[in-house]
């Protein structure tokens, strides 16, 4: 099969409320889409959503090299397209993975036969951060269904500590809570922040450091009350060696937008289990497609709340039969191949590129 048609899509797709994190404060997504058309008439697609602070990848670079790669695989076969896709994987796995997940989608990866219908559990984000109007924003999640809620802390220690307090008081043993620090705190704040913690209903903490400073992890990871997990210092198989060998995670986060293709993270998930961590998935920070990629790659790899619920948190959906969020969880339908809703796109496109050029 040769790729026969290739649409890039730059879209800033607002959100329904600001994404507060330690590293900014989000209020749109700022998407690479890839719309991919191989000469049998299949449809392959593929996403990536970039987030300063999170990549290296800035949008113009990620845009450039899409377009790059774009123009250079077009007509080619699947396998070539790949491995010439494949150079760039180091220094680009966001932008390489949705031009890959395009293509392996195009090759009816096992990775997103869904042949039964399957619920995915996902975990809920306690927005509000008024700790007075906290408890209705809780019981309403767990009314839900929610059995686990992401706290974001990293902000100032002594109110993040207080208002994680409430929150336990609140959630009173209904649902597990996973704290995640965005790498806020330095080192002698986020052991600060680990040795107060009460433990108790705390799934994790994740990511308390800035990425690249394992002898600050190190020391958390010696004072913790609580389990903790590593995000962004994990790129590759490489790292998740590191944080093994230093023993200072007992959860390994990752993303489909940091492998560079499915087949690549089924295999990361595995090595993380193989080196006696346990493996966390999923992209609060991603659309319809890269969500739904993710949610098929959890029957099979994953035991824990999937975080790929960063569709929820856009205006509107990018798909013409949205996914179906039932109770806490995607409910996956057998046999499901998303299609765009082109209006949408177009709505939020911010630039489009077609190749081979139409000119």
């Amino acid at each position: 099969m040769l790729i026969e048609r290739i649409t890039l899509h730059r879209l800033k797709l607002p959100l329904k409320v600001p994404y507060r994190l330690s590293l900014a404060e989000i209020r749109h997504f700022d998407t690479l889409l890839v719309d991919m058309q191989d000469d049998q008439g299949q449809v392959g697609l593929g996403e990536a959503t970039l987030l300063t602070g999170y990549t290296d990848e800035t949008v113009e670079q990620c845009w450039t090299l899409a377009l790059g790669l774009a123009a250079e695989i077009v007509n080619q076969p699947l396998e070539a397209a790949k491995s010439i896709i494949a150079q760039s994987s180091r220094v680009a796995p966001f932008t390489t993975t949705a031009l890959v997940t395009a293509i392996e989608m195009l090759e009816k990866s096992p990775h997103l036969r869904t042949e039964q219908s399957v619920a995915v559990p996902l975990l809920a984000l306690v927005h509000e951060q008024d700790i007075d109007t906290l408890a209705p924003d809780i019981d309403a999640l767990i009314a839900d269904g929610y059995t686990t809620l992401k706290v974001k802390v990293g902000f100032d220690v002594d109110a993040d500590l207080a208002r994680v307090q409430v929150i336990q008081q609140l959630v009173a043993g209904r649902a597990r809570i996973r704290l995640d620090a965005n790498q806020g705190y330095d080192r002698a704040d986020a052991c600060r922040f680990a040795t107060a913690l009460d433990p108790n209903g705390i799934e994790l903490l994740e990511q308390s450091c800035a990425a690249g400073d394992w002898e600050a992890a190190q020391s958390v990871v010696k004072v913790s009350t609580v389990p903790l997990m590593l995000d962004e210092s994990i790129y590759d198989i490489t790292d998740i060696d590191k944080a093994a060998d230093l023993g200072v995670a007992s959860y390994i986060k990752f993303k489909l937008m940091k492998a560079g293709g499915l087949a690549r993270l089924a295999n990361v998930l595995a090595h993380i289990r193989d080196r006696g961590m346990e493996p966390v998935l999923g992209n609060g920070v991603a659309c319809d497609v890269g969500c739904w990629m993710e949610a098929c790659m959890v029957p099979g790899h994953i035991t824990n709340a999937g975080e790929m619920n960063g569709f929820l948190k856009t205006t509107d959906s990018l798909l013409r039969k949205p996914l179906v969020v039932e109770g806490n969880a995607i409910k996956l339908e057998s046999n499901y191949r998303p299609a765009l809703n082109q209006e949408v796109v177009a709505r939020y496109s911010q630039a489009t590129r077609c190749f081979p050029s139409s000119s």
